[in-house]
């Protein structure tokens, strides 16, 4: 297949291109480069199945394509909290000319939704029939609601197009080529602890994420996008292991051996207290579960961040 990958210089959308080409697929990057990294594909561009463009989703794309994988957005609060209007703009439009896109070529599309649009879960896990408890007008919305109404319009271009769509709802993912100042809980604590600074606990710590190695996630979008079309989802890609924020400090402080101490901060607004997918739907419909857990993953991908913080230096 020859499949688009919108994002696909950021930290998920290079691992998903690069497991799409060695699955002898053709792949097609297009990305404007606002938090994605060019260096995070340089090592794909030899690669004679391999193009990159260098595009913003918020105007139309025209190509020709058989699928197609929207990660196209920052995801992270202090990459999507610094421009506001773009973030939605990103989520709503992109989804609009991808969509569009899509129904040309009777391309597959594939959404990599989030966690975000449960919000402040009063329930938990989360399942996908739970519609979420959003803070519509808070600092956080453009990214919620943005994704929410994208997957709004993946519906509707189901329904009233017959388009081939797919919504996977992504948790918190972690792994080698996150930048080193993406403002995310593990690159943060990791470095952090490498660096020997204390480490910025926001609140007390006791609210919870579930955490889900790049490799495991990857293997969940895959197995969604090449499903027949009867399965769109939403479904849950994550790992149900949960654990505090302070346990996740702890963690990483033994597995750097660092002597950084925990220094506590008031909590953002709309910050979730809590986040567990409920991953029935991903086992039935996808055969997927995570392997990787949070240990593993953390030794794993602690020295990709030693050796930037290396180069930096």
């Amino acid at each position: 297949m020859r499949i688009l990958v919108a994002g696909g210089a950021g930290f998920l959308g290079s691992h998903l291109s690069e497991r799409l080409l060695g699955e002898g697929h053709e792949v097609l990057v297009v990305d404007n480069f606002y938090t994605g990294q060019r260096e995070n594909v340089a090592h794909l561009l030899d690669n004679k199945k391999f193009e990159l463009i260098r595009h913003d989703v918020t105007f139309p794309l025209f190509v020709e394509v058989d699928a197609i994988c929207n990660l196209a957005c920052p995801a992270s609060p202090v990459h999507y909290q610094r421009n506001p209007v773009q973030t939605i703009k990103t989520s709503i439009l992109g989804s609009i000319n991808l969509l569009g896109l899509a129904r040309r070529t009777n391309a597959r599309i594939l959404q990599a939704s989030t966690s975000e649009i449960y919000g402040d879960p009063v329930i938990s896990p989360q399942e996908e029939e739970y519609w979420g408890n959003v803070n519509t007008i808070g600092v956080r919305s453009c990214y919620d609601e943005g994704k929410r109404a994208a997957e709004t319009l993946f519906s509707d271009y189901r329904r009233q197009y017959d388009v081939d769509t797919k919504i996977a709802r992504i948790f918190n993912t972690y792994g080698p080529r996150m930048a080193l100042d993406d403002g995310r809980v593990v690159s943060n604590f990791i470095v952090q602890a490498l660096l020997g600074k204390p480490i910025t606990m926001y609140g007390d710590g006791s609210q919870t994420r579930s955490f889900c190695y790049v490799d495991d996630l990857i293997t969940g979008l895959i197995s969604l996008l090449m499903k027949e079309k009867n399965v769109s989802g939403p479904i849950n890609i994550g790992n149900p292991g949960e654990f505090t924020i302070l346990e996740l400090a702890q963690l990483v402080i033994e597995l750097t051996n660092s002597n950084s101490s925990i220094e506590f901060r008031t909590l953002p607004s709309d910050d979730p207290k809590q986040r567990k997918p409920d991953i029935s739907k991903a086992k039935s419909d996808l055969q997927w579960e995570p392997r990787v857990q949070l240990r593993e993953g953390l030794i794993q991908a602690i020295p990709y961040f030693e050796a930037r913080i290396a180069s930096k230096t």
